[in-house]
């Protein structure tokens, strides 16, 4: 009978050293879960950088809209002009205003860049924070998403190519013909 009691009493709760070593090991893991989430400095990412981005792009809008609108107000000007001895003059001035209204390109490239390390930094760091927890993407992809894509890729309304599949610029003229 004493041998029954006893091997009832091992299986029902395991011995101290063993669930001592899981508590360490869980806490161990929580330790480095605390250190990989301050690691992502989530509080500098909401505080700084990311809306230094959102203010970076809006800059970029807002420098392209103005030079667009400067080089179209200029060419129409231009266009407008009566043939008479002050052209070439007139049209000199404008085109220094095209000119200097293509300066944008500089400063909105700046910007971009700085938007693009900011993505960058949050990238490396959520990469970081994904292989320590061992995260896994739940559900795999979305079928609506692919069934976008698919779509957007057959209607080419995919915006601005950076490298990969585009519409020629003969092909885009030719719709419009």
């Amino acid at each position: 009978m004493a041998l029954a009691a006893k091997a009832r009493k091992t299986t029902a709760a395991p011995d101290k050293p063993s669930l001592i070593r899981e508590l360490v090991e869980i806490a161990d893991y929580i330790a480095h879960l605390r250190t990989e989430i301050a690691a992502l400095r989530a509080n500098e990412l909401t505080r700084d950088r990311l809306p230094m981005a959102h203010e970076e792009l809006g800059s970029v809008v807002e420098a392209t809209a103005g030079a667009t609108n400067s080089i179209m107000n200029a060419a129409e000007e231009i266009l407008g002009l009566p043939d008479d001895k002050n052209y070439r003059a007139v049209v000199e001035a404008r085109m220094n205003d095209i000119f200097e209204a293509c300066t944008f390109q500089d400063i909105t490239g700046q910007r971009i860049g700085k938007v693009v390390e900011a993505l960058r930094q949050l990238e490396t760091r959520l990469t970081r924070f994904a292989a320590a927890v061992k995260a896994k993407d739940e559900g795999g992809i979305d079928p609506a998403e692919v069934e976008r894509r698919v779509r957007n890729e057959l209607l080419i309304l995919n915006g601005p190519q950076l490298k990969g599949p585009a519409t020629a610029q003969d092909a885009i003229d030719a719709m419009f013909d």
